[in-house]
């Protein structure tokens, strides 16, 4: 039973399956996690229900942020053993709020501090915080790629695949799945690893997903996947973390 099972009118279902949408695409050979702002500000600083979360913490999802991390923490350490290069997202704006442009208009509380820089909203949960061999850029708004080194980064290790994690499901995952799978990247996402405030949300958007941008897989799917490929699958330019200085790449 898929997740969105529940809340999809039958008619619907019928709709997409005359019009030959969902099939599976694959995955590739050279894949690259992507992890979408696991940090306190959308999770929270422990797991609690999300009204009470959200009085301190405006972007919370609540409980679930800490069901997916522990999900992650799985698919992550995965990647690592594999030397899968994993990429992070992040957020801080200017106290003025300049750099959010229009992204400010559309909530009631965004003159709050919690995500101006230096604030502790911007850290990456302790539980999934990158390591020294991973990738860490601040975005602006919901796409990774929007206004990012990302692409660039996955054209040099020659990556063939995305792999979606973090949160939330509507907004900076979808995002981000829709621009991947625009550039062409096969797209999978982790069911478990995505979360969203909202149930309704978080399920309609990856149906939407799995009908039109990528493939919306277990965590135990795609943790199978990542040990069956080859060690070390983007090959030399996957990043070490480690001095580089006056050698060739």
């Amino acid at each position: 039973m898929a997740v969105w099972d529940d809340v999809l009118p039958e008619r619907d279902r019928l709709v997409y399956e005359a019009a030959g949408w969902g099939a599976d695409a694959g995955y590739g050979q050279r894949p690259v996690l992507l992890v979408v702002d696991v940090i306190y500000n959308f999770c929270g600083d422990h797991p609690e229900p999300i009204l009470d979360s959200i009085k301190r913490w405006r972007y919370s999802c609540g409980e679930r942020s800490w069901e997916g991390i522990a999900a992650l923490q799985r698919l992550i350490a995965a990647c690592h053993e594999r030397e899968v290069p994993i990429f992070y997202t992040g957020m801080d704006r200017r106290p003025d709020g300049f750099d959010q442009g229009s992204w400010n208009w559309k909530s009631s509380r965004s003159a709050e501090p919690i995500d101006v820089v230096g604030h502790k909203g911007n850290d990456y949960v302790e539980e999934i915080a990158p390591q020294p061999q991973d990738v860490v850029f601040v975005k602006r708004k919901p796409s990774a790629f929007l206004g990012t080194p990302l692409l660039g980064h996955l054209v040099y290790l020659g990556a063939d695949t995305v792999i979606v994690t973090g949160t939330t499901t509507s907004g900076c995952v979808r995002a981000t799945a829709v621009d991947a799978a625009q550039y062409n990247f096969h797209t999978v996402v982790p069911e478990e690893c995505t979360w969203d405030r909202g149930e309704l949300t978080h399920k309609v958007n990856l149906f939407d997903i799995q009908m039109k941008y990528g493939d919306v897989r277990t965590t135990d799917q795609v943790i199978e996947y990542i040990g069956g490929l080859p060690q070390r699958p983007c090959g030399a330019a996957t990043p070490t973390g480690r001095p580089n200085w006056g050698q060739g790449s």
